[in-house]
C-alpha cells in the first residue's frame, strides 16, 4: 500500500493489510495490553512503514465491548446466553451491548449505523441468518464474528457455537419409548432453524429405531413459544387416537402443553407425559418439574464470548464449528404407560 500525496492511512486500511479488526489495531495505538505480541508486532510495523500518526491521547478511553445480537429477546433462553456473555466480559473488563434486529429491517441499518460509531471489538450473532449485505458490511469494516446457533449453514470462516440437538431429540424420544410409550407427539419449532430440523430429525429417528412409524397426525407446526404448545397441545388431545406422550421441541412449546391439559380436565403424568427442550430455570419449579434435554445456553453464551475476544485480539480459531453437549434431564412429568 502506497500512501498518496497529501492523503494520511486509516487504521481501517492498516486493519485490513495486517488481517487484524479495527479495534485490534485501535487497542495498539492505546497501548492496551489485550494484544498478543505477534499481532502487536506485525500492527506496529506497518504503522511504522506507513508513517501513521497518532491522535493525541483523548481525555476519556472508550471502552471495549462486545455486540449480541438477537433477533429478539421475549425469550427466557436469551436470558441464559446474556448471562454466560457477561460473565466472560465483565472478568475481561468488557462491557456488553444488547441488540434485537431484523435484518431486512431499518432496525438492522440503524444497528450497524451504530457500532460504526462505537468501534465494538466484536459481533455474537444469536440465531441468525446473516443476510448477504449485512456479512459483507461486518467483513468491510474487518469486525470479528460468532455465530450462537446458527438459523442456516453459516458461512466457513464464521465460527460457531451450537449444541447436539439432533442428538437431544434423540434422547428425548428414547426415553419416552422406555417408559412403554408408542403414540409420541412432536411438536416442532420453525422450519427455518437447522437446531429445530435437527431435533425433529432426532425424533424420527428414535421412532424409526423402534419399528414406529412417525404418525402426521402427531406432528405440530410450532415456533418454539408458549401459544404454539398451547395449540399443539390442545389439537393433539383432540384426536380420536390421542397421544400417551407429547414431546415439545422447547421449554416453552411443554409449557403450552401443560396448559392445554389441565384444560382437558387431565394430569400431567397421569393422563399423558410431556418432555421439553432447553432447561430453563422455570423447567425445574413447573407443576410438575419437567423432564427435558439440557441446552448448555449459558455455556454457549461464554464459549462464544471467549471466541469472538480471541478474535479480536487476531488469534486464530482452531475449531470453528463447535457442538455442546446436550442431555436428557428426567424430572417428574413422564412416567411409564
Amino acid at each position: 500500500m502506497t500512501v498518496g500525496e497529501g492523503r494520511r492511512v486509516t487504521i481501517t486500511a492498516i486493519a485490513a493489510e495486517a488481517g487484524v479488526s479495527v479495534p485490534t489495531v485501535s487497542r495498539v495505538l492505546n497501548g492496551r495490553s489485550d494484544v498478543s505480541p505477534q499481532t502487536r508486532e506485525r500492527v506496529e510495523e506497518l504503522l511504522r512503514q506507513h508513517g501513521y500518526r497518532r491522535r493525541a491521547a483523548r481525555s476519556r478511553v472508550s471502552a471495549s465491548l462486545i455486540d449480541l445480537v438477537f433477533n429478539d429477546l421475549d425469550s427466557p433462553w436469551a436470558v441464559e446466553i446474556i448471562r454466560g456473555v457477561e460473565d466472560v466480559a465483565h472478568a475481561a473488563g468488557v462491557g456488553t451491548v444488547v441488540s434485537a434486529i431484523h435484518q431486512r429491517s431499518t432496525s438492522a441499518r440503524q444497528w450497524l449505523q451504530n457500532l460504526r460509531a462505537r468501534a465494538t471489538d466484536g459481533v455474537i450473532f444469536v440465531v441468525s441468518d446473516l443476510s448477504p449485505p449485512l456479512l459483507a458490511e461486518l467483513r468491510r469494516l474487518n469486525i470479528p464474528m460468532v455465530v450462537v446457533d446458527p438459523a442456516g449453514v453459516p458461512a466457513m470462516d464464521i465460527p460457531t457455537i451450537g449444541a447436539t440437538n439432533w442428538a437431544g431429540g434423540l434422547s428425548a424420544t428414547e426415553h419416552l419409548l422406555s417408559l412403554g410409550h408408542r403414540r409420541i407427539g412432536f411438536i416442532a419449532g420453525p422450519k427455518r432453524l437447522l437446531c429445530s430440523r435437527a431435533r425433529l430429525d432426532g425424533y424420527r429417528a428414535g421412532l424409526e429405531a423402534a419399528g414406529i412409524e412417525v404418525a402426521d397426525e402427531l406432528l405440530f407446526q410450532g415456533d418454539f413459544y408458549h401459544e404454539s404448545g398451547f395449540a399443539g397441545g390442545a389439537a393433539m388431545l383432540e384426536l380420536d387416537d390421542p397421544p400417551t406422550a407429547i414431546f415439545a421441541a422447547s421449554d416453552q412449546m411443554a409449557f403450552g402443553v401443560y396448559e392445554a391439559v389441565r384444560r382437558r380436565g387431565l394430569r400431567v403424568p397421569d393422563d399423558i407425559s410431556v418432555v421439553g427442550f432447553d432447561d430453563l430455570p422455570e423447567a425445574r419449579w413447573a407443576s410438575p418439574p419437567l423432564t427435558t434435554v439440557r441446552q448448555p445456553l449459558a455455556e454457549m453464551g461464554l464459549l462464544a464470548a471467549r471466541t469472538v475476544l480471541r478474535l479480536a485480539q487476531g488469534e486464530d480459531i482452531e475449531t470453528p464449528r463447535v457442538e455442546l453437549a446436550t442431555h436428557l434431564v428426567v424430572r417428574d412429568s413422564t412416567a411409564p404407560l
